[in-house]
C-alpha cells in the first residue's frame, strides 16, 4: 500500500474525533481503520491481508469477518443468517402514525420481506427497465453535451455532471416524480446514502442530514400517494398504492418507506458504478480502448468494473440461529461482516484478481448480493452504467488527478469528484 501523507493521516484521526470515536476502539472492533485515508484509496491490499488470514476472522471485540467468495455466498444462501433487530439495524427503523415501527425493507427478514420484494420488485422489472433504456441514452447524451460545452477545453467533473443526475432523472421518472423535484431528490438520495454507514461511524452533522432527508422524503412520498390514490396514473407510485391493505401486502407508511428506499439505494448504486468504472477506465487506457473497439461488449464490461471496484464493499448479517461458515460455528446472535471487496478480487474464483479486463467472462459476481436481499436496484444500476460507459468512452478524456478524492466511507465505496479535460474524440 503506499505511504500516506502526514495530513492525510491527520485528516483521518480528525474525522474519527468528529464522529466522536475512540480510534483505539476501531483496531479491536474492525479488521481495519475506517478513518485511514489509505485504506479509502485501496482497501484491496486490507483485505488480501485479511483473506490471508482464512475463511473466517474475528476481531478482538467479536466481530466475525468472512472474506472470501465460497464463505459470503454460502452466508447470503443461508436462511439461518439475517438482519434481526440489533442497533446496526434498529437505527433505519422509522415510527408509523399509528406507532407501529417500519424497517426499509432491505432490512427485513422472510416472511415480511418477501411480501414487500414481491411487491416492488414490479419496479424494475424487465419491462420496465426496458423501456427506459431509450429515454437513459437522451440523458446521458443531454448531461455530457451540457458539460462538454460549459468546460469548453477546460475539466469537467464527471461525478457532478453524470453520475449524479443520471440515477436522478432515471429514477425520478420511474416513480412519477416531477421534473422539477429532480435536483431536490439528488440531493436527498445523496444524505441518506452518506448515512448507509453504521452511525458510530459518522459525524453528528451526516446523522443529521441522512435523517432530516428520510424524513423529508417520507412526507413528500405520502403527498404523491394521497395524490395517486385520488387520480392513479398509472406510474409505479399508482401501482404500490393499489397494492396498499390488499390482504394486509401494504401499509400507508411502508409505502413511503419503501419509495424512499428505491430512491436512495437506486441512487447510491448507480451514482459510485459509474464514478469507480470511469476511473478504472481511466487509469486502464487499454480496456478503454478495447471498449471502444467491442461497443456491443459493455454490459459484460459494467459487470467486470463491478467487480473490480464495487459500489457496496460490505453488509452486514446477524446469526438468527446457531450455524456456521467454512467449518467455523456461529453461534446464535454474532454479527457476521461480509466483505463484497474482498471476495471481488479471491483468486480461488477470479484469475489474476487485481487485474481490470474487460474480455473476462461474466459470472459468480457479488457487487449486487446474492439470495433473496439480490440488489432489487441491480437493473436500473447496470442500465444507467451501461449507456453511461457507451456515451463516455465516446469522448477523449483524461484525468486530472490520478487520484481524486473517495467519499469517507465504508458500507459503499465512491468518488467525491473525477474532474477530466473532455473534448469530442476524434
Amino acid at each position: 500500500m503506499p505511504e500516506t501523507p502526514a495530513h492525510e493521516e491527520q485528516a483521518g484521526a480528525q474525522d474519527a474525533e468528529d464522529a466522536g470515536i475512540d480510534p483505539a476502539i476501531l483496531t479491536q472492533l474492525l479488521p481495519f481503520d475506517p478513518f485511514d485515508p489509505a485504506f479509502h484509496a485501496d482497501p484491496y491490499a486490507v483485505y488480501r491481508k485479511i483473506r490471508e488470514q482464512g475463511p473466517v476472522t474475528r476481531t478482538p471485540l467479536g466481530l466475525v469477518v468472512v472474506p472470501g467468495h465460497a464463505g459470503i455466498s454460502a452466508v447470503l444462501r443461508d436462511n439461518r443468517f439475517g438482519w434481526g433487530d440489533g442497533a446496526t439495524v434498529a437505527e433505519h427503523f422509522s415510527q408509523g402514525p399509528d406507532g407501529t415501527t417500519v424497517r426499509p425493507f432491505i432490512f427485513m427478514d422472510p416472511p415480511d420481506h418477501t411480501r414487500i420484494r414481491g411487491l416492488v420488485g414490479q419496479a424494475f422489472s424487465a419491462r420496465r427497465v426496458d423501456a427506459l433504456r431509450e429515454r437513459a441514452g437522451e440523458v446521458v447524451a443531454e448531461l455530457v453535451e451540457s458539460a462538454v460545452a460549459e468546460a469548453d477545453g477546460g475539466t469537467v467533473d464527471l461525478i457532478s455532471a453524470v453520475a449524479l443526475p443520471l440515477p436522478a432523472i432515471l429514477l425520478g421518472e420511474l416513480l412519477g416524480v416531477p421534473p422539477e423535484k429532480h435536483a431536490r431528490f439528488q440531493a436527498l438520495s445523496a444524505d441518506i446514502a452518506h448515512g448507509l454507514d453504521p452511525s458510530l461511524f459518522l459525524t453528528p452533522d451526516e446523522v443529521a442530514r441522512r435523517d432530516s432527508a428520510r424524513a423529508e422524503l417520507y412526507e413528500y412520498f405520502g403527498q404523491l400517494a394521497d395524490e395517486r390514490r385520488a387520480a392513479p396514473t398509472g406510474d409505479l407510485i399508482s401501482e404500490l398504492v393499489a397494492a396498499e391493505d390488499t390482504e394486509g401486502k401494504l401499509t400507508g407508511h411502508e409505502l413511503v418507506v419503501t419509495l424512499t428506499l428505491l430512491l436512495s439505494a437506486g441512487f447510491a448504486l448507480t451514482v459510485n458504478l459509474i464514478g469507480n468504472g470511469m476511473l478504472a477506465l481511466l487509469q486502464h487506457p487499454e480496456q478503454l480502448a478495447w471498449l471502444r473497439a467491442h461497443p456491443d461488449e459493455v454490459p459484460a464490461a459494467v459487470e467486470e468494473m463491478l467487480r473490480y471496484d464495487p459500489p457496496g464493499q460490505m453488509i452486514s448479517r446477524v446469526a438468527l440461529a446457531d450455524a456456521e461458515v467454512a467449518g467455523e460455528p456461529i453461534a446464535a446472535g454474532e454479527q457476521v461482516m461480509l466483505l463484497i471487496g474482498a471476495a471481488s478480487r479471491d483468486p480461488e474464483v477470479y484469475e489474476d484478481p487485481d487485474a481490470l479486463v474487460l474480455s473476462r467472462p461474466a459470472g459468480r459476481n457479488l457487487g449486487f448480493g446474492l439470495g433473496v436481499h439480490f440488489c432489487v436496484g441491480a437493473p436500473i444500476a447496470r442500465l444507467a452504467a451501461q449507456v453511461a460507459f457507451a456515451t463516455l468512452a465516446g469522448l477523449d478524456l483524461e484525468l486530472e488527478t490520478t487520484s481524486p478524492p473517495r467519499a469517507p466511507y465504508i458500507i459503499t465505496r465512491g468518488l467525491k469528484e473525477l474532474p477530466v479535460r473532455v473534448a469530442p474524440a476524434r
